[in-house]
């Protein structure tokens, strides 16, 4: 039984990530500069906004230092800024594969009793209290996140 919620998890990470990864790979460098609709957050942000967010996943969850820390100022601290000197579209797509392959690489390497260990933002004393503050709800949070962020960008007509 403990294996299933271990492919479950797996699985809902994994489809997030694939269907994401279709949406920005179907979009050309162009696209990725236009505002999902009018006065609104642009492609770009997104992209570079949920490939920040997964690489804070590493420290978080005890796989390691960040890969993209310099991403935070534009993506997480500030809102989208047509203004602001973004790095290169293809340097935020290969951004986004390489935290996401770094992570699914050490999710799909957990054992179940890993899944359920607490995560670094948590104290033993508070983890005793509340187990479910773990690495599997911190996976199964930031797949929601990738969801609600395509439930923005089905909003972007071509």
């Amino acid at each position: 039984m403990s294996n299933l919620f271990v492919t479950t998890s797996l699985h809902t990470w994994e489809q997030s990530i694939k269907r994401a990864t279709g949406f920005f790979d179907n979009c050309g460098d162009e696209e990725l500069l236009q505002p999902i609709v009018p006065g609104k957050n642009r492609v770009i942000y997104l992209l570079g906004h949920l490939a920040a967010v997964h690489d804070r996943m590493f420290p978080l969850l005890g796989l390691g230092d960040r890969l993209y820390p310099h991403l935070d100022d534009l993506f997480i601290t500030n809102p989208d800024n047509p203004e602001a000197a973004y790095p290169a579209v293809h340097e935020l797509r290969r951004a986004w594969a390489a935290v996401n392959t770094g992570l699914t690489e050490k999710f799909r390497s957990w054992s179940p009793e890993e899944w359920l260990q607490k995560h670094t933002a948590v104290s033993d004393a508070d983890f005793a209290k509340e187990p479910h503050r773990n690495r599997l709800s911190v996976v199964l949070n930031r797949a929601g996140h990738v969801q609600y962020h395509l439930g923005q960008l089905v909003w972007y007509k071509k």
